[in-house]
């Protein structure tokens, strides 16, 4: 039955690097589409462009980070060693506290800024 667990749980967190990898490349096309559309439009000022940009691509930055953890803690689920929980822990704090920063630098926006921004500009 352990057997079975651990599998599964491998297959979880495979499921959840894979989303973790899509998302980063998702947000890397969107972020590069972004970024030409910006510089061939210039309808806004440099800097509320890059903020628009950057916001967009961070939030896609966070929910790789999320499924990254969650990986993480699929592979750790089923009959851990001390050293598969301390490395877990220094993931953990890793990805944390990144995910914290961008969380509150997005947050700064409010929802729906970065899309007012783009449309007054």
């Amino acid at each position: 039955m352990e057997e079975l667990l651990i599998a599964l749980a491998d297959r979880v967190a495979l499921a959840a690097e894979i989303a973790a990898v899509v998302c980063i490349a998702v947000g890397m096309v969107e972020t590069v589409v972004r970024l030409v559309v910006v510089v061939g439009g210039r309808k806004m000022s440099y800097r509320d462009a890059r903020r628009g940009v950057w916001t967009g691509f961070a939030a896609w930055i966070v929910l790789a980070l999320e499924f990254a953890l969650a990986a993480d803690i699929a592979r750790t689920a089923i009959a851990p060693t001390w050293d598969d929980i301390g490395r877990l822990a220094a993931i953990a704090v890793i990805r944390t506290v990144l995910n914290y920063f961008l969380e509150k630098d997005l947050s700064e926006f409010g929802p729906g800024e970065v899309e007012k921004e783009e449309r007054a500009g």
